[in-house]
């Protein structure tokens, strides 16, 4: 098992310090750094069998108000990502006969959000990808699935104002609370297992009740 994470050092340290889990740094907004690192990852590990792709960033502003670059950089993270990483593990998978591919999407993918067209079109972008990469696959042993999870407790959440996240966000979702990060990974487990082998090209959402699609 590895993970991938993009710049926090003593994070990224910590939880292998607690997981025992290996680390790898690389930028999954760049093709031939996503190409080394599975590489490296295949290496030190054995072959990809699993994905999850959960590369997410914000850069929020209203579209006339947007900068080409606050555009550019949410695309190349939140979807440019899913190319870059899915591309150099899906040929081993054909091969194999077998792979589990994991997307991450968001509430805000399926229903928009104010201020987050960036985020919101690379969100909804990440479900068209799912589905198309889906058909593609399915005769091969492999699944393409989604999670689309609503408000979490993650540290990009918690940096919210606290006045607009108990003022406008929490009372949008009917059952009056964040979600927990292990309810989200509850959801990525499920799709990775055998037992969900009949399951692909969906996408399961995790938000409370807030957008029912």
């Amino acid at each position: 098992m590895a993970a991938n994470y993009g710049g926090n050092d003593e994070a990224a340290n910590k939880f292998k310090d607690e997981t025992g889990i290996a680390v790898y740094k690389w930028d999954v907004g760049d093709f031939d750094a996503c190409k080394a690192g599975i590489a490296q990852v295949e290496a030190d590990l054995g072959p990809v069998e699993v994905l999850v792709n959960n590369a997410g960033i914000t850069r929020d502003g209203t579209l006339h108000r947007m900068s080409e670059e606050n555009w550019s950089a949410v695309i190349r993270t939140n979807l440019d990502s899913l190319f870059h990483m899915t591309r150099n593990v899906i040929e081993g998978m054909r091969g194999r006969g077998y792979g589990r591919i994991i997307n991450i999407s968001s509430v805000n993918g399926q229903k928009g959000q104010l201020g987050q067209a960036n985020y919101s079109a690379a969100k909804a972008g990440l479900i068209g990808f799912t589905k198309a990469v889906a058909q593609e696959n399915a005769n091969k042993g492999i699944t393409v699935n989604a999670v689309a999870p609503g408000y979490i407790g993650t540290e990009m959440v918690r940096a919210v104002p606290e006045e607009i996240l108990n003022g406008k966000i929490i009372p949008q979702i009917p059952v009056g609370r964040l979600g927990e990060p292990e309810e989200v990974a509850r959801c990525v487990v499920f799709l990775a297992a055998d037992e969900a082998g009949f399951i692909t090209g969906s996408t399961l959402s995790a938000n409370g009740g807030q957008y029912m699609a």
